[in-house]
């Protein structure tokens, strides 16, 4: 088993696809920073739109986006890479500048961009992901991914900063915001064509036809469905328990987000690294473990009441953010190892979808099941996700191909 051992910052970036592919990476998400957490005050601040038919207009967008997914994946089975990046940023300069030309009460039109900066946002990580794959190769790959992940939690977060620093101009200040948003997702898209990368369309397997199959990967498409709600704890799942059941101070929630951002930017590659000695279902089960143990302890610090509750929540958000971490540096790492080269875009585009899924339904999921009591809440994830573990552990990797 090849592993990593020390981060060489010049390879990390030559492995990353280059400097200009990594200053778009910054670019886009800077851009995405400044807009997207704002999406649903763009909608009711500026468009006057009721806050419902503003979160139903972006969810639809969300859900709807997840149909281009197959055509995606085709795409860069073809031998595509920067291109497709490239397109993934250049449909939501649409979306921005329809946002922009939608007058005031019209949902239509906001669901429309919101449809746009959808199937951006949802074609970007494979296209992302099979770019890597082609320059990139072993471990090298996965710590890669992993750079370019704190890359774009830096950039999210530094945009995010700016934007509530802007919040206070108002409408004026969001509908400029979306304009630089705009100009940034232009930006990076020629930055990102202008690095040309591309593949040669692998041979198939004699006998698998011009079209052959992709993996099944049945159960790791599941267990990722449940495995991607850690990325909506810090956003949803704690400020909604640590509001509305401990009745803490918001500023607990933020200090949670902002803790989350930093200990990702900070460790995604580190932890990777280190975890490269280990096989990457290994680390993968070991992920979903480690979220296992975080659920339970978010139910013993809600079970200390208001006072001491919030603190031990905040503490125990670290131990989630570790298992986030370990996720997200092996999963997509573990995909890109598993498909055959013929199909390694339409392998990247399922599992993207199953990603998109689980982004797609744990907010409904989350906000019914709090109701009803923590037990239920963090009793349920941490069923679902250790069950999901022993998947990831168990299954085989039948009429794949292993490597790295």
């Amino acid at each position: 088993m090849a592993t990593t051992t020390k981060i060489k910052p010049r390879a990390l970036v030559r492995a990353s696809g280059g400097p200009r592919y990594a200053v778009a990476l910054a670019v886009d998400a800077l851009g995405t920073g400044l807009l997207r957490p704002f999406l649903l005050l763009y909608g009711v601040m500026v468009l006057r739109l009721s806050a419902s038919a503003t979160g139903i207009a972006m969810t639809v967008g969300i859900v709807v986006g997840l149909v281009c997914m197959p055509a995606v994946g085709r795409w860069l089975d073809r031998g595509a890479r920067s291109t497709v990046v490239a397109a993934s940023m250049l449909v939501r300069v649409l979306g921005v500048a329809l946002l922009l030309a939608t007058p005031a009460g019209h949902v239509w039109l906001f669901a429309t961009a919101a449809l746009f900066l959808g199937v951006g946002n949802q074609a970007w990580p494979a296209a992302h992901a099979a770019l890597v794959a082609t320059v990139a190769h072993g471990r090298d790959r996965d710590t890669a991914l992993a750079g370019a992940r704190a890359l774009r939690n830096a950039g999210l977060g530094v945009g995010a900063l700016i934007a509530t620093a802007c919040l206070t101009g108002g409408t004026t200040a969001l509908q400029a915001l979306a304009a630089v948003t705009g100009l940034a997702y232009l930006t990076a898209a020629a930055l990102a064509w202008s690095v040309r990368v591309r593949a040669r369309p692998a041979a198939v397997p004699a006998g698998g036809g011009e079209e052959g199959p992709a993996p099944r990967m049945r159960g790791l498409l599941a267990a990722n469905v449940v495995y991607v709600f850690c990325l909506n704890v810090p956003e949803i799942a704690l400020p909604l328990i640590l509001v509305t059941q401990l009745h803490a101070s918001p500023v607990w929630s933020a200090a949670v987000f902002v803790a989350n951002t930093v200990l990702v930017v900070a460790l995604q590659v580190p932890v990777t690294v280190l975890m490269s000695r280990f096989s990457r279902r290994t680390v993968l089960a070991l992920a979903g473990v480690v979220l296992t143990a975080s659920y339970l302890g978010f139910l013993a610090a809600t079970s200390l009441g208001h006072g001491w509750g919030a603190p031990a929540v905040a503490a125990v958000s670290v131990v989630c953010t570790i298992g986030e971490i370990i996720y997200a540096g092996s999963a997509t790492a573990l995909v890109t190892v598993l498909a055959p080269a013929h199909v390694l875009g339409r392998t990247l585009a399922r599992f993207e979808l199953s990603t998109g899924f689980g982004l797609a339904v744990s907010p409904a999921v989350i906000t019914a099941l709090a109701p009803h009591g923590s037990a239920a809440l963090w009793g349920s994830l941490a069923a679902a996700t250790l069950l999901s573990a022993g998947v990831v552990a168990t299954e085989e990797d039948q009429g794949t191909r292993l490597s790295g």
